[in-house]
């Protein structure tokens, strides 16, 4: 046997591994970005129907015309607005543009592992 043919053999076997794993981490990565851009758009959509209906833009259109009514009661205007917030909405919305935005980072960052992996496959 030469030598040094069994390190490279574990060399080699070890790297077969490591692209195994990358692989499996590309699959999840991949569907996690197709999900949060899929939930993004839904999301985004659902969010501002239920801004809309809250009637949030009637608090900052009458905040905006009576300035003086408005410095007077600033603290109430600020509590009525953070009931009228649809919150869970809003924590779906954030979670989905950020996981999308982390997902997308990370393809740009491993672009060059994904193209070779893309196409040659």
């Amino acid at each position: 046997m030469p030598q040094g043919l069994f390190d490279k053999i574990i060399k080699a076997i070890n790297l077969e591994e490591k692209k195994q794993r990358a692989k499996k981490i590309l699959r999840l990565l991949f569907i996690l970005l197709i999900l949060s851009l899929i939930t993004l758009p839904i999301s985004a959509v659902i969010l501002l129907k239920m801004i809309i209906g809250s009637g949030l833009a009637y608090f900052f259109y009458s905040a905006i015309t009576d300035l003086e009514f408005f410095t007077q009661y600033w603290q109430l205007f600020f509590l009525a607005i953070l009931e009228s917030i649809p919150i869970t909405n809003l924590i779906v919305f954030i979670a989905s543009l950020i996981l999308a935005t982390f997902t997308l980072r990370l393809f740009l960052y491993r672009k060059k592992f994904l193209l070779t992996y893309l196409f040659n496959h």
